[in-house]
């Protein structure tokens, strides 16, 4: 097999005022993820992943890896195999993140939830400030734990309140027993979009 660099450097993207479009890779990389700065390829049967920064997003990549070398051991973060310019090598996780939870009607019990914030602290005693937690970088895998993914910016120095505001939602609207468990995705996206520009403000402290 080709080298993780050598894997790295075969993936090759447009960016258009669009958005960003992949126009060829390595055989080896099966795409399971696009977001905002990259995308993620499986790297054949191994059970690693191969994340491939947009060039504006260089910076990113690098502070994304100083951040899982500082989680390097916790169980609640994937591992980090290799770190290049604009690449990283982590842990592929198989599981369900918790948006497609909610789309595929998947129960998110309290145990998750205390899980996470768990998580989350595990963190913080590592100096970190985890920010930008949202349901699409928490995963629940087969054995019903969760890991926690895309932590570039958990060291930020702002107070994020969003998983805070999502917790609110969990206990004040979900564990209802009246509130549906299964929820379009594009109700889910346009409330989101709604958080981002601050028209929920009963979800707000």
């Amino acid at each position: 097999m080709k080298s993780y660099k050598e894997l790295a450097t075969s993936v090759q993207f447009i960016v258009k005022k669009s958005g960003v479009v992949l126009v060829s890779k390595d055989d080896a990389l099966e795409t399971v993820g696009l977001g905002r700065s990259a995308y993620v390829f499986k790297i054949g049967s191994t059970n690693k992943v191969l994340k491939v920064f947009f060039p504006q997003f260089i910076e990113t990549a690098k502070e994304e890896a100083q951040i899982y070398e500082q989680l390097q051991g916790n169980k609640y973060f994937p591992m980090l195999f290799e770190a290049g310019v604009g690449y990283l090598v982590i842990e592929y996780v198989e599981g369900t993140t918790l948006f497609d939870c909610l789309r595929k009607g998947i129960y998110i019990s309290e145990d998750i939830i205390i899980e996470i914030d768990h998580a989350l602290d595990t963190a913080r005693l590592k100096g970190l400030n985890p920010s930008d937690i949202h349901l699409r970088n928490i995963l629940l895998t087969k054995k019903g734990t969760i890991k926690m993914i895309d932590v570039a910016r958990y060291r930020q120095n702002k107070d994020c309140t969003q998983w805070d505001d999502l917790k609110r939602v969990y206990r004040d609207y979900y564990l209802k027993s009246f509130f549906p468990k299964k929820i379009p995705a594009f109700i889910m996206n346009t409330i989101a979009f709604f958080y981002k520009k601050k028209w929920t403000p009963e979800w707000r402290k």
